[in-house]
C-alpha cells in the first residue's frame, strides 16, 4: 500500500474516475521495460534502485503536504507490472491512496487499509481495478497445497484466484458494500484493465 500525502492548503482539484484511458508504457523517468534502472552497470537490482535514489533526492525538495489525498478516493488494484495507474488516470502526487495487490482483490487486509484510509485520513471514494491476462486466473488453491507440500507448513492466506474477471470484479465490489467497517460505500466502482488496448472497461455490479 502506499499513501500518497497531499496539501490541504490550496484549492482543491476536481477528479473524475469515468475517463479511463490507461497506459503500460515505461515508468515516468523514460526508461522502456528493457532497459537498466539508473546507469550502473552492476549490482543488483536493489543496488540500481538506491542508486536512482539518490539521484532523485538531490533535487526534491519537501512538497509540505499531509497524508490526506486531494480527491478523496481509494484506488483498489492489481500489482502487475503493466499498469501504470497514476499516468493514466492523470493522478497527480497527493491525489489518491493507492492500494494494491496480486489480483487486486479484496482481501480482509485490504478491508484494513480502506477502513484507515476513510475513517482516519478521509477518502470517500473507491476504484476496483482488475485486468484482463491476470497470473491468478491459471492459478487454483491447490497452489496453497503445493506451497504446503514443498515447505511443511500451509498458507494461512488463500489465493483467491478466478476464471472470471469481471464476475471477480463484481464480487470485490461486493466485499466493499457489505464491509461493516467502511464509512462510505455509496461510490464504488469496478473496471477490467486491458492489456492490449490500455483502455478500462466498467463492469456493472448488478
Amino acid at each position: 500500500m502506499a499513501f500518497f500525502v497531499p496539501s490541504h492548503s490550496g484549492p482543491s482539484r476536481s477528479m473524475t474516475t469515468n475517463v479511463f484511458p490507461m497506459s503500460t508504457s515505461a515508468s515516468p523517468s523514460g526508461h522502456s521495460p528493457a532497459e537498466p534502472i539508473g546507469d550502473i552497470a552492476v549490482g543488483t537490482v536493489t543496488d540500481r534502485l538506491v542508486a536512482a535514489n539518490e539521484r532523485y533526492a538531490a533535487g526534491f525538495t519537501d512538497p509540505g503536504m499531509d497524508a490526506r489525498p486531494v480527491g478523496r478516493v481509494a484506488i483498489v488494484a492489481c500489482m502487475d507490472a503493466r499498469l501504470d495507474l497514476h499516468g493514466a488516470l492523470g493522478l497527480n502526487l497527493g491525489d489518491c491512496h493507492t492500494i494494491r495487490n496480486a489480483g487486486g482483490v479484496v482481501t480482509d487486509d485490504v478491508i484494513r487499509s480502506l477502513t484507515i484510509s476513510q475513517r482516519a485520513l478521509g477518502t470517500r471514494s473507491v476504484v476496483l481495478i482488475h485486468h484482463t491476462g491476470c497470473g491468478l486466473e491459471s492459478l487454483t488453491e491447490e497452489f496453497r497445497q503445493d506451497l504446503e507440500n514443498e515447505v511443511g507448513q500451509r498458507p494461512t492466506w488463500a489465493v483467491e484466484s478466478f476464471r472470471d474477471v469481471e464476475q471477480d470484479v463484481r464480487q470485490s465490489i461486493q466485499r466493499v458494500r457489505t464491509s461493516p467497517f467502511l464509512l462510505h460505500t455509496d461510490d464504488i466502482r469496478g473496471f477490467v484493465f486491458d492489456v492490449k488496448t490500455g483502455l478500462l472497461r466498467e463492469i456493472d455490479p448488478a
